[in-house]
């Protein structure tokens, strides 16, 4: 089994930063893909930011020059760095992890708990 742990959300006025992290734990040889999903109220869960195990980024557009995502491997962790932020980044941010290889033919898709973000105006 594998767990994500989410840290790092909170209250934020706009403008200010944050910084999230989520680290994997448990049986497990790789991770193809680490990301961040948000889903505010009334609305369906989106891409925030992914990487590859390569370190190629994709990005959200509505996020592109405010947000970074990053990742460690060898601690099996993401990172997302928000900066610039806006009322409206105000939603549940979920850890993804893609293609966690458990054994030599399985693959399994795993999600976090969640951590809010609230930006107030």
């Amino acid at each position: 089994q594998v767990q994500l742990v989410e840290s790092g959300g909170g209250l934020v006025q706009a403008g200010g930063s944050l910084r999230l992290s989520c680290a994997a734990s448990g049986s497990f040889f790789s991770i193809n893909i680490m990301g961040w999903y948000r889903q505010a109220p009334g609305k369906q869960r989106e891409l925030v930011a992914r990487v590859n195990g390569a370190g190629s980024t994709n990005y959200a557009d509505s996020v592109k020059g405010r947000f970074t995502i990053s990742r460690d491997n060898a601690k099996s962790t993401v990172y997302l760095q928000m900066n610039s932020l806006k009322p409206e980044d105000t939603a549940v941010y979920y850890c993804s992890a893609l293609g966690v290889r458990t054994g030599p033919l399985y693959t399994t898709d795993y999600w976090g708990r969640g951590t809010q973000v609230t930006v107030s105006s």
